[in-house]
């Protein structure tokens, strides 16, 4: 009897999905995450749903997590000691950068500090001119002497990062056999080219230290959580979720955690993809409300949107990664007064411990959470089926104070906070579908985390949406979601060729070369033919742009054809993404590149079986908004039945969220347990 677990490692709450294939059976856990020592509670989380349903450890085939341990590292700079190799007179460029404040109008927010302090960025003499020849030799015993100087200073990583080393990487290579001769065996040695080989130097010597910083936290981590669940009984070699979607093997983790520094977003759209797909809803705007954060995205066609780059702890990234738009709006996220007297919720969070004040963990600022306990969207007594005691006495006195400080209501208070937590939510959306030229009021909102089904239809309203599915299991998504995750990695060869019907002479060496790498990826992960899947594309710009866009690519076939064919798709991609296209204009061809997927078999989705429809479990008073409190009926939703329909006001509850349905709202249960809510 094979078992699959996918975890999922959030900020308040750590999630669990365990899948039995064999028994078409699907079994849940969830538990407040431990960030003093994340691995904690994915054991105990691990050895609890084990032992709750009789299950044997050494069944576990498969077991994939997502985890926030990185990110979080970078933000509290809690990282190893980084020193930077360059090429002379490039010292300075992790500090200069693009030369741009964080926050056009904010004069007074300047750039994080970089990783490596200035004594730690050191210079030697080489040069590789753009085309591949050598300006300046590589002065091998300067790079000794650079790591003899480095070996009294203690460093955990050195980043090796040369100019054109993206297409050229040789200098690179030969100084890391170098540093690897003289410094100990414990320090980690990295070449920028390794970690992600594109062109633009500052973006990639910053994606570089950033890998190189949490080297040594990822890898602790990671012994500490094969280690202890091995202990478990558990031999499994655990896979670690990327940010671009997808899974990576352990030793991919420990040479490039940064992979998977936004792993936990990635893997809820994936789990809302396979869910949507289903339910026959291709386009859909996801919303993961956590306890810390909301995170939002944006899927056409069922497909999820992937962006090159991204800001991490204030950093530049260049690494794909899914479209997700993050912002401070969870249930743990705290509602303060500012200095204009306005009342703000957010980006700071009582995160698991305290927590909100209603949790009676120690916690006093008043929370998104506490607002909805207030106000009878949540359940005033306990959380988690029980499980999770609170107190409503004690949200209603942290609001109480907030209420005294803007001289309102504590109702209106409570409202408040919601409307200003869904109003910052409305904005994530709006970057993510609006400014990339999608209208939100074609799609349907697919909400999910623990939070996210209390705000949908608030958000939706808002955004002119008419239809919320909340999937069955909506606090565990993430880690369902993992469950439904193929092995994946990324490959690119930048190019900075122009874009015309000889263009092939350039493409089809660099489609070969790209092949070759996927093949010897495959080989490593032990994938057969069956399960091996590659996905082109070229990001293309127009002469003189700045930035490219992505064109898939089909086939390897770059005939006069096919690049005819590849210069109409751009001009076709450039007037939807920017309104216009410029059809006299040159193309240049930045990069090619290709996803390589590993295909890994994926349990089913059950449907619900039949059942006579539920009835309410109890009622309670709840205010959902300006007006009457209603005494609403509360449903269970594992006592829905398929087909079952029920017309606002009424309150379900489960044991990882709660969804409210307003007054003049309709809501459905569809045949695998979605809840399919049409706003009035």
């Amino acid at each position: 009897m094979d078992i699959h677990i996918g975890i999922d490692v959030g900020g308040t709450f750590t999630d669990l999905a365990l899948n039995i294939p064999g028994e078409d059976r699907q079994l849940l856990h969830k538990l407040p995450s431990t960030p003093d020592e994340p691995a904690r509670a994915i054991i105990d989380g691990i050895a609890a749903i084990l032992a709750e349903h009789g299950l044997d450890a050494g069944n576990v085939v498969r077991l994939s997590h997502g985890t926030t341990v990185g990110t979080n590292a970078l933000i509290q700079r809690q990282i190893g000691t980084v020193a930077i190799v360059t090429t002379k007179g490039f010292r300075d460029l992790l500090e200069i950068g693009r030369q741009t404040r964080p926050k056009v109008y904010d004069i007074h927010m300047d750039n994080p500090a970089p990783l490596v302090p200035r004594e730690l960025r050191l210079e030697v003499a080489e040069r590789m001119r753009a085309d591949g020849t050598v300006h300046v030799p590589l002065d091998e015993d300067e790079v000794a002497r650079i790591g003899r100087q480095l070996a009294q200073e203690h460093v955990d990583c050195v980043v090796v990062g040369f100019l054109h080393a993206y297409a050229y990487p040789a200098h690179e290579a030969r100084a890391v056999e170098i540093l690897r001769s003289v410094l100990p065996d414990e320090v980690h040695i990295v070449a920028s080219a390794s970690v992600y080989p594109e062109f633009r130097e500052y973006e990639r010597f910053s994606t570089a230290v950033l890998n190189g910083a949490l080297l040594t936290v990822m890898n602790a981590y990671l012994d500490s959580f094969t280690r202890e669940t091995a202990t478990l009984g558990v031999t499994a070699e655990p896979k670690v979720s990327l940010s671009a979607g997808g899974l990576m093997s352990i030793d991919t983790a420990r040479r490039l955690p940064i992979r998977g520094s936004l792993s936990g977003p990635a893997a809820g759209v994936l789990g809302a993809a396979a869910r949507a797909a289903v339910a026959g809803f291709p386009d859909v705007v996801t919303l993961d409300v956590g306890g810390t954060s909301a995170d939002v995205s944006l899927l056409a066609g069922g497909q999820p949107t992937e962006v090159p780059d991204r800001s991490l702890a204030g950093f530049p990234m260049r690494m794909p990664t899914l479209d997700v738009n993050t912002v401070g709006a969870g249930g743990g996220s705290i509602a303060w007064i500012d200095r204009d007297d306005l009342m703000k919720v957010g980006p700071q969070s009582a995160g698991a411990h305290p927590g909100p004040a209603c949790y009676d963990l120690g916690g006093e600022a008043a929370t998104v959470t506490d607002a909805n306990v207030l106000l009878g969207r949540l359940n005033p007594d306990a959380l988690l089926d029980g499980r999770m005691k609170i107190s409503a006495d004690l949200a209603q006195r942290a609001i109480g104070r907030l209420a005294t400080a803007i001289d309102l209501d504590v109702t209106e208070t409570a409202l408040g906070i919601i409307r200003v937590a869904c109003a910052n939510i409305v904005k994530a959306i709006r970057t993510i579908s609006v400014e990339r030229g999608h209208d939100p009021s074609r799609f349907c909102l697919f909400a999910f985390g623990g939070a996210g089904p209390l705000h949908a239809a608030d958000v939706a309203r808002e955004l002119g949406i008419s239809t919320v599915v909340v999937p069955p299991s909506p606090g565990v998504l993430c880690a369902e979601g993992l469950l439904r995750s193929d092995l994946r990695a990324d490959f690119i060869k930048t190019l900075l060729a122009r874009l015309d019907e000889a263009a092939g002479r350039v493409l089809t060496p660099a489609h070969e070369a790209l092949a070759a790498q996927s093949v010897a990826w495959f080989a490593a992960e032990a994938l057969n033919e069956a399960q091996r899947r590659l996905t082109w594309r070229l990001d293309m710009r127009y002469y003189g742009q700045n930035y490219e866009l992505a064109i898939p690519v089909t086939d390897g076939a770059f005939d006069a054809g096919a690049c005819r064919a590849l210069m109409a798709a751009f001009h076709r991609a450039h007037e939807q993404a920017y309104g216009f296209a410029s059809e006299a204009e040159p193309i240049e061809i930045v990069s090619m590149k290709v996803k390589a997927t590993g295909v890994l078999d994926r349990p089913s989705l059950p449907r619900l079986e039949a059942a006579a429809p539920g009835e309410p479990a109890g009622r309670r008073r709840t205010l959902f908004g300006t007006g009457d409190w209603h005494d609403t009926p509360v449903f269970r939703r594992d006592a829905l039945a398929p087909e079952q329909r029920l017309a606002g006001p009424a309150i379900i509850e489960q044991l990882d969220t709660t969804v409210p349905l307003f007054p003049g709202d309709a809501c459905r249960v569809d045949e695998w347990g979605n809840l399919v809510m049409t706003l009035g």
